[in-house]
């Protein structure tokens, strides 16, 4: 079984192809991995523009797509002059019409190389940014309509589950057993939510933010510090900087842990990132020092209430698992102090390589094979869903 795999639910365009290997498990090589960051482009807006998400995703799919069939060794050039049949290529135009620029090279690719050894793609449809997420279900869609290739669509956020548990040996990945019942905590850029997981492919949310999420917050607070874009990577390195000087946050600075004590499961950041605005807005100026206290007092603050959170979670569902994913995960300070409360509750702990934490298209692939291996149907019809909820899939 050879599975390809599309993420483009914001602004990384990712490419995987998997290789299963025999077993009941779901062990596989990866042939072929590939990811095209448009970090750089959105720089300037100070955030994701989704029309130019879009365009960038439009522009580098099919590209990308041919430079991982040739890497797998799944790359065949044509010998002889092939032309898409008329009925195809109009449904082709149909299906690709606001893509020109993929149009135009998806008919190159399929009049140029013969149909790959690929049994199935996997593509996500949600949660994500729409005009991103079309861009690779179309892409997916038009390799279904060409080449006959059944497609999966996957949820981004179940995606980041799977990715978290993986474990890597012997240059394969393989999902294990684990203890459930678990809680995942999922926390990026758009997402902050902790899920009860009784078991693989059941999940439901017993906690969420309630306005920006956690990775929101951190580049909204980072843009307040006039750091560069992406702010969550700046916004961790002053404050381990912070650490390893021994900075003391004065009374000052101090910043509240929103939500605390409510005595449910969900978050809010809005609040947080309004207090560092209002300490901001009463100093004269914002010397490199100050800018390492409010990141060391923000980071802590974040980190005090996911802690918080987490071990009630824990507790209330007498979960014996936690797992973690999503691009906040790779944060070094949150890692280190889940991983603490791990080991003081006496549970088990999962976090993502931190080259998986990110959007990528071996997450996806990952779950197109359990959705295969649990005998979950392919689909024809698939929509993007920018709200698709974890616990819908």
């Amino acid at each position: 079984m050879i599975l390809l795999s599309i993420e483009t639910s914001c602004d990384e365009t990712a490419i995987c192809i998997v290789k299963r290997m025999r077993g009941k498990s779901v062990r596989f090589e990866v042939l072929s991995h590939k990811v095209l960051s448009q970090v750089d482009l959105h720089a300037q807006y100070g955030g994701v523009f989704p029309a130019l998400a879009k365009r960038e995703h439009s522009k580098a799919l099919t590209q990308l797509i041919a430079t991982c069939l040739e890497e797998a060794g799944l790359l065949v050039q044509r010998t002889n002059t092939h032309h898409i049949p008329n009925a195809s290529r109009k449904k082709l135009d149909i299906l690709l019409e606001r893509e020109p620029d993929m149009l135009s090279a998806m008919k190159i690719m399929f009049e140029e190389i013969q149909k790959p050894a690929i049994d199935a793609i996997a593509v996500t449809s949600g949660p994500g940014l729409e005009p991103a997420l079309w861009v690779g279900i179309n892409g997916a869609l038009a390799m279904n309509m060409i080449w006959d290739i059944p497609v999966y669509p996957i949820n981004h956020m179940e995606g980041h589950v799977i990715a978290s548990i993986l474990t890597h040996k012997d240059e394969c990945y393989e999902i294990p057993a684990i203890e459930f019942p678990a809680c995942a905590l999922l926390i990026s850029g758009g997402h902050t939510e902790l899920v009860r997981v009784p078991k693989l492919r059941s999940y439901k949310v017993i906690g969420k933010t309630r306005d920006d999420a956690v990775g929101e917050a951190f580049d909204k607070v980072a843009r307040m510090l006039e750091l560069p874009y992406p702010g969550g990577p700046q916004i961790s390195k002053l404050a381990e900087s912070a650490r390893k000087e021994g900075i003391v946050v004065d009374d000052h600075f101090k910043l509240p842990r929103p939500m605390l004590h409510t005595g449910d499961l969900n978050f809010s950041c809005s609040g947080l990132k309004t207090a560092v605005l209002t300490r901001i807005h009463k100093l004269e100026s914002v010397d490199d020092l100050t800018k390492k206290k409010l990141a060391l007092e923000f980071e802590n603050s974040i980190a005090d209430v996911l802690v918080a959170k987490v071990k009630q979670a824990m507790y209330e569902n007498k979960a014996k698992s936690l797992i973690v994913g999503g691009g906040v995960s790779a944060n070094t300070h949150i890692r280190k102090s889940l991983k603490k409360l791990s080991e003081e509750e006496a549970f088990e702990l999962f976090l993502p390589e931190k080259n998986l934490s990110t959007d990528n298209g071996l997450m996806i692939a990952s779950v197109g094979l359990l959705h295969i291996t649990e005998g979950i149907k392919p689909r024809t019809k698939i929509k993007a869903n920018g709200s698709w909820s974890v616990e819908d899939c």
